[in-house]
């Protein structure tokens, strides 16, 4: 059975895709405190030396506006290259900015960001590698990388695989639903395991701090409360929660 991921033609390219209002563009709240909670930790009060925070793929703002009432006094500034996602982030948001990981590059001078957001952005990259680099540049040494991504191998996953299922999270096609649980089409390129991301990001030049787990917004009201209990393992939670520091 195919749900159709939008409304009119098919998109040409992911830039057509991700330029689609109907396309989401914000991910779940308790993710997104979870991670504001891990960042005001590692930055600590503003009034000690007040710091910039890049929130790069920002989405619709969703992420950087319920960070920033943890985070007073930092300036929390939103990127994306989608102009549509811009629009929406400005309504949440102070600060938000056109600027794309590749091609040019962020419009940021290297080493001129204390913190960088990076939430649910990496599983849509094609080069992640050059994703990684451009934030590297940008950050001052010490600074920091909380970046949030799905578990490939989250709980309910590990369960569907065995059963001859299609991931959730994983998809074949920008047009529709093909095998897995779900209805919408997000747009996911590449997934991680908990082992995957840890030694991704080490190996593009950061040192791994912690990682945690995340509920998953879109799990059935009935199993929310299992989905729960299993961020205590983040091997096996919905949503992983890295942080890092560039060495």
């Amino acid at each position: 059975m195919t749900t159709p991921a939008t409304t009119g033609p098919p998109p040409r390219d992911l830039r057509d895709f991700y330029e689609n209002p109907d396309v989401p563009v914000a991910s779940g709240t308790p993710r997104s405190l979870r991670q504001a909670r891990m960042l005001a930790r590692a930055l600590g009060p503003a009034a000690q030396a007040p710091r910039t925070v890049l929130d790069i793929g920002c989405g619709d703002g969703t992420a950087a506006a319920t960070a920033a009432p943890l985070l007073p006094g930092h300036r929390v500034i939103g990127v994306d290259w989608s102009q549509d996602a811009l629009r929406r982030a400005r309504t949440r948001i102070p600060y938000a900015v056109r600027g794309e990981l590749t091609g040019g590059g962020l419009p940021f001078a290297s080493g001129s960001a204390d913190a960088v957001l990076f939430s649910e952005v990496i599983e849509h990259l094609v080069d992640p590698d050059a994703a990684l680099d451009e934030i590297r540049r940008i950050l001052r040494p010490g600074g920091h990388l909380m970046l949030s991504t799905p578990n490939l191998a989250a709980w309910y996953n590990r369960g569907l695989l065995l059963a001859g299922v299609q991931p959730v999270f994983s998809e074949v096609s920008l047009r529709g639903i093909h095998g897995r649980p779900g209805k919408e089409v997000v747009g996911h390129l590449r997934l991680y395991t908990a082992r995957a991301l840890r030694e991704f990001v080490a190996a593009s030049g950061f040192t791994v701090v912690r990682l945690e787990g995340a509920p998953f917004h879109g799990v059935p009201r009935p199993l929310r409360p299992l989905d729960r209990l299993a961020c205590a393992r983040p091997q096996l939670a919905s949503i992983l929660l890295l942080h890092a520091r560039r060495t």
